[in-house]
């Protein structure tokens, strides 16, 4: 099969392009340094000319409330109308666990749009809800420190995931038939958000304290217990633990 992964150049979507093509599938890197761009709608249909599959794991670059609102309804609508012109059969994206919980905050509230633009098109489709991803662990730490010598994280619930199994979960859902629903993806061991940053600064070698503040902000809000990861027994768990994942990826 065709198959265009939207964000195919970025951590994800690099991913799941090898290994579609490991087992055979035409899988073609869409993204603005490839001639595609989904909120100006250039080089859409070309891209999808002959496509059975969209992979859509692309990213707004503002997490501004507005910024990433416009980034997923504008993206996915020209993105859905140029698939629709060109008789895709299934449109896979990936999206975040729990996003219908906190319309408070705004990057959730984004992806909840964009949920809703993809459930009301006549196209098939597959929505993959993940936790957050291993590799982004260093960039969380960073923006709660802010520049300073404490890192602030919220006793919550967390469940990270690598970004190699949550790439292959989006080429598995693509390559098999439309789910027309959901499914969840999580990491195999589950923590307090503050006790997992707290281990993992240590393993970088790094010397900021990190501090145990329920009010602290995560996505621009208070988390509640739970918003961070799937219902027990709801989500299928990858195998990679965090251990393993960051002696196979040093963190510098």
């Amino acid at each position: 099969m065709k198959i265009v992964v939207i964000g195919g150049t970025g951590l994800i979507g690099s991913k799941a392009v090898e290994m579609l093509r490991r087992h055979g599938h035409e899988a073609v890197p869409a993204a603005p340094s490839t001639g595609v761009n989904t909120l100006t709608g250039e080089g859409l249909a070309e891209v999808l000319e002959g496509a059975s599959v969209v992979i859509d794991v692309s990213n707004s670059p503002s997490f501004e409330d507005e910024a990433v609102l416009n980034f997923f309804t504008t993206s996915t609508g020209n993105l859905l109308d140029a698939e629709r012109k060109a008789g895709v059969g299934h449109h896979v994206a990936l999206t975040i666990v729990n996003t219908d919980r906190r319309p408070d905050i705004g990057y959730f509230r984004a992806k909840v749009a964009q949920e809703k633009l993809i459930e009301a098109s006549p196209i098939p489709f597959s929505l993959i809800h993940a936790t957050q991803f291993f590799e982004f662990g260093r960039r969380i730490a960073d923006e709660a420190a802010a520049g300073g010598d404490t890192v602030p994280m919220p006793p919550v619930l967390f469940q990270p995931i690598a970004g190699e199994e949550v790439s292959r979960t989006v080429a598995r859902t693509a390559a098999g038939a439309p789910l027309n629903g959901r499914i969840q993806i999580a990491g195999p061991e589950v923590s307090r958000m503050d006790e997992f940053f707290r281990k993992a600064l240590a393993a970088w070698g790094d010397p900021r304290e990190v501090v145990t503040d329920p009010h602290a902000h995560y996505f621009g809000a208070e988390m509640h217990e739970r918003d961070l990861v799937p219902d027990e027994g709801a989500a299928t768990l990858g195998e990679i633990t965090y251990a393993g994942w960051l002696a196979a990826n040093p963190v510098k």
